[in-house]
């Protein structure tokens, strides 16, 4: 088999895998970066969410590379579309006006910026990606990983480097090299977590799903009645209080039941969009929830429609876990399978609010998504399996009610910084919504470092984190500070000859690190600024 050796094999290009690719690079090291789908960023591309972030993301709270991504999407914009006079100039522009982010935009346009930003590595010879690729196994020596074998269009090529990184969506590299790791929910008696069930239940995850992006035009874009549709059609979870195909739903703060609205195109004006998590969730239309193109933000016509981005509860596939259960590609199918039924529903049963029911000039943009089917080209998966740490970050580290006034647990070992309630989405054990508030946190450097494994190291939503502080640590920023730190990490340990557990039980590597992630524009602390 064909061999390619690097400094840094970086296994997943997810945000956490980028942003690791980056920092090595960065610092003068040759990577390799393997991604299974055909476009780099996992969350904010493939699986096409637009970036869940928090209410300072404008001002601070994330990496100096996070915060160029960001400018980049805005850039191309303004290089690319015909934008009104209004929108160019503004300088927190936000393409779909959506209320989820003040960052919502379309997935080709952060593949086009993430591209670019890898460029001249790829130019220069010292990065080579390959796209697509999956792991398929590994090889190991006593606690280090020596090689990972991948199948790349039908070939299987042995990878290897002295690091190695894991950024795969559901840490895929875990089982196949021995590294010990934690799946679902652990117990209270474990973790002491207020939020933690009495039993641990390692198949009890978050829901999957496979979100889809439509516009709402002239004529009738019904698709055929997908196969499951009569079951997803009258299915109504225990826990959920309505059918799950209807625009009841429970709220996730107040689990009382709530009813959605939904209306094409409302014709809102995008600059009174104020998406503010501290002030409103920004839920209450689901179209204009997770907006990704607002059609008064462009000149001439070019947009008949704007575009909703449908990542919303009902889509929410909570059957069976994606990770060491059933075969991931069956669970996938059977979340592909709801997402359908629900655009089904809302082209011909919806009810609307005029009193008629169902929306036929709801049509699919698989264009958009980049897929084959129509929806998303990758399932968007909220949690997978998470190494066992030397430091796991449990709920009291960061719950505001227990928190309260004192902020988030500071960590002496702090690598980068983090803000998002604590948000689980209803999951594969039966729970409904766990949502807590939380303070803003940081993330310590304890919890990318696996207990046993001395050169593998987590570099996505795989860190050292519970079933209950993942739903803070997943979100779009976290990953690639994550990701970031261990591209730095490994870089770091190369030039000074050392181990990532030394980095971090040694008083003054671990200074010198920090320092060194500061200096690159990693936010270690955050200023005073409360919980919501």
């Amino acid at each position: 088999m064909r061999e390619l050796r690097a400094d840094v094999l970086v296994v997943g290009g997810g945000l956490g895998g980028v942003a690791a690719a980056l920092a090595a690079l960065r610092a003068g090291r040759t990577v390799l970066l393997t991604e299974e789908y055909a476009w780099l960023g996992g969350q904010l591309t493939s699986q096409a969410v637009p970036p869940d972030e928090h209410s300072w993301v404008e001002r601070f709270g994330v990496t100096a590379s996070y915060r160029a991504l960001r400018d980049g999407i805005r850039d191309y914009y303004r290089a690319y579309y015909p934008l009104t006079d209004r929108a160019r100039r503004t300088r927190d522009l936000n393409p779909g006006a959506g209320h989820v982010s003040r960052l919502c935009h379309e997935p080709r346009v952060a593949v086009a910026v993430i591209d670019a930003m890898l460029a001249p590595y790829r130019g220069s010879g010292r990065l080579t990606v390959l796209q697509p690729a999956v792991p398929i196994a590994a090889e190991t020596d006593g606690d280090r990983v020596t090689a990972v074998t991948v199948r790349h269009h039908g070939d299987d090529l042995v990878l290897s480097a002295p690091y190695i990184l894991d950024a795969t969506e559901t840490g895929d590299l875990l089982p196949m090299t021995g590294t010990e790791y934690v799946t679902g929910a652990e117990s209270q008696a474990e973790t002491g977590e207020p939020n933690a069930p009495g039993t641990a239940n390692p198949a009890n995850m978050q829901a999957l799903s496979v979100c889809f992006a439509v516009d709402h035009v002239d004529g009738d874009h019904t698709i055929d009645k997908p196969s499951a549709y009569g079951f997803w059609r009258e299915y109504q979870p225990d826990f959920w209080g309505a059918r799950m195909l209807s625009w009841q739903t429970p709220n996730p703060r107040t689990l009382q039941l709530s009813t959605r609205s939904f209306t094409p195109n409302p014709d809102d004006d995008p600059w009174l969009v104020d998406a503010d998590q501290r002030v409103n969730p920004g839920d209450g239309n689901l179209w204009t929830f997770r907006r990704i193109a607002a059609r008064r933000n462009f000149t001439g016509g070019l947009y008949p429609s704007d575009i909703c981005l449908v990542n919303w509860p009902m889509i929410d596939y909570f059957e069976q876990p994606y990770v060491d259960g059933p075969p991931p590609a069956e669970v996938e199918r059977n979340a592909r399978e709801l997402s359908f039924s629900v655009l089904y529903w809302l082209q011909t049963e919806a009810p609307r609010p005029d009193g008629g029911t169902g929306w036929p000039g709801l049509r699919l943009r698989g264009d958009i998504t980049g897929s084959a089917d129509g929806l998303a080209m990758a399932p968007y998966v909220r949690e997978g399996r998470r190494i066992r740490a030397e430091y796991t970050v449990v709920e009291q580290d960061l719950s505001l009610q227990v928190r309260g006034d004192k902020g988030a647990v500071p960590y002496s070992d702090a690598v980068g910084v983090g803000m998002y309630r604590i948000d689980l989405h209803p999951s594969t054990g039966g729970d409904n919504y766990i949502d807590v508030a939380s303070c803003p946190f940081e993330i310590p450097l304890g919890a990318l470092i696996p207990q046993r494994m001395e050169n593998l190291l987590p570099a996505g939503k795989n860190i050292g984190t519970t079933h209950i502080t993942n739903g803070s640590y997943r979100l779009h920023p976290v990953e690639w500070n994550a990701g970031e730190v261990a591209g730095a990490l490994a870089a770091f340990c190369l030039d000074r000859a050392v181990t990532p557990r030394a980095v971090r039980n040694t008083p003054g590597l671990l200074a010198d690190f920090q320092a060194h992630l500061s200096a690159d524009g990693v936010e270690l602390h955050w200023p005073d600024v409360s919980g919501y």
